[in-house]
């Protein structure tokens, strides 16, 4: 009789013990942050779900929550301008500790991912502080900005291209690594040439097909298609914030600058000034341009563009237009720049601005 009462009691403690879900914690000690508030938003296959957190002192905080099979967690700083993502491990406790203005360097201790990721950006320390700081003078204010933000930007596309290498070298050498994939994500997905992504999703393990972002990366190669070069350019029916019908059919016959921005994006602010030119010099009848801003206070935008001398034809995403923009034309980065010729095909994807003008005065002014 007492056997079969233990038995029955393992039993039921077995029960309790498989149906308790395990808990992610996340520890973060970070230096040289300016705002107290963190999101965090925890992703899983078909949930989603934000949390705000406030440090308990400068630049420590804490996180607990129910893991419930979340694939990733993004943590957003300094009013969501900066970001890093950390991937969850079955019980295993992540510490995060470093300077945020590199957010790449922040060591990150917890699930063999996360420490291969760290011991990658640890690798090319130099690399990544050089692009910290060619990132934060692009944003100094500068009597000559668009001269040094021209040096300034082919810098960072030179350093951008060595850590594309750094990361190429990682993939080949580790192809059974979700680290590989992670990379891959990081530095190829944003690409116009998709090429290499298509090198090297075959080279990668067939362990790997699972994971989330592989899946993800091989539907990103389907919609960059959508978008390549050369490539009709994909239809649209919006709205603007003057209530004006906009369609890609609007600008038929003329060249259509699409350009994709956002309130907080710091680096859209620089390229707006090229934007500036390209609408003062060039007249409508041959080049058109359309913005297309995440911002979703649409009153608020039609107020401050009151005060601009230009009247700029422009998208909110205050009924999902922007978000939805993003998605036809396979955004992943800001700023965003489609040119778009007279005959609707795309000749043209970037992030500055000062390439499309250069691109418009060969084409226009033969």
């Amino acid at each position: 009789m007492i056997n079969r009462i233990v038995v029955v009691l393992l039993a039921l403690l077995g029960m309790v013990s498989c149906g308790k879900k395990s808990v992610f914690q996340l520890e973060g000690n970070l230096s040289n942050l300016k705002n107290q508030t963190i999101y965090a938003v925890f992703e899983g296959s078909d949930k989603k779900l934000t949390d705000t957190i406030t440090c308990q002192k400068n630049g420590r905080f804490e996180i607990k929550q129910e893991q419930a099979d979340y694939l990733s967690v993004t943590l957003y700083f300094e009013n969501k301008s900066v970001w890093l993502t950390v991937y969850p491990e079955d019980g295993e406790k992540v510490t995060l500790s470093g300077d945020i203005s590199v957010p790449e360097l922040i060591e990150i201790k917890g699930g063999e991912t996360n420490e291969k990721l760290s011991a990658f950006y640890k690798n090319h320390t130099t690399l990544l502080k050089e692009r910290a700081q060619l990132i934060e003078k692009l944003h100094m204010p500068s009597d000559s900005l668009l001269t040094d933000e021209s040096t300034t930007t082919t810098k960072l596309i030179n350093i951008d291209h060595q850590l594309q290498e750094k990361a190429e070298s990682f993939i080949r050498k580790n192809p059974a690594e979700k680290a590989s994939v992670i990379l891959m994500y990081r530095f190829f997905r944003d690409s116009d040439d998709t090429r290499l992504l298509e090198e090297f999703i075959p080279l990668l393990d067939s362990s790997l097909k699972d994971f989330f972002l592989f899946k993800e990366l091989e539907s990103f190669v389907a919609r960059a298609k959508r978008t390549a070069i050369g490539a009709e350019a994909p239809g649209f029916d919006l709205v603007n914030i003057y209530n004006q019908p906009v369609s890609l059919d609007s600008f038929s016959n003329k060249y259509l600058l699409l350009s994709f921005t956002a309130p907080w994006c710091e680096m859209c602010q620089a390229d707006n000034l090229y934007l500036d030119e390209i609408k003062r010099e060039f007249p409508a009848e041959k080049v058109d341009m359309l913005l297309i801003s995440l911002d979703t206070d649409q009153a608020a935008v039609k107020k401050v563009l009151e005060t601009d001398t230009i009247k700029w034809n422009l998208v909110t995403d205050s009924a999902g237009q922007g978000t939805s923009m993003l998605e036809l034309y396979n955004v992943n980065a800001l700023p965003r720049c489609f040119l778009i010729d007279n005959e609707g095909k795309i000749i043209l994807k970037t992030d500055n601005g000062l390439e499309v003008k250069k691109v418009l005065e060969q084409i226009l002014k033969k």
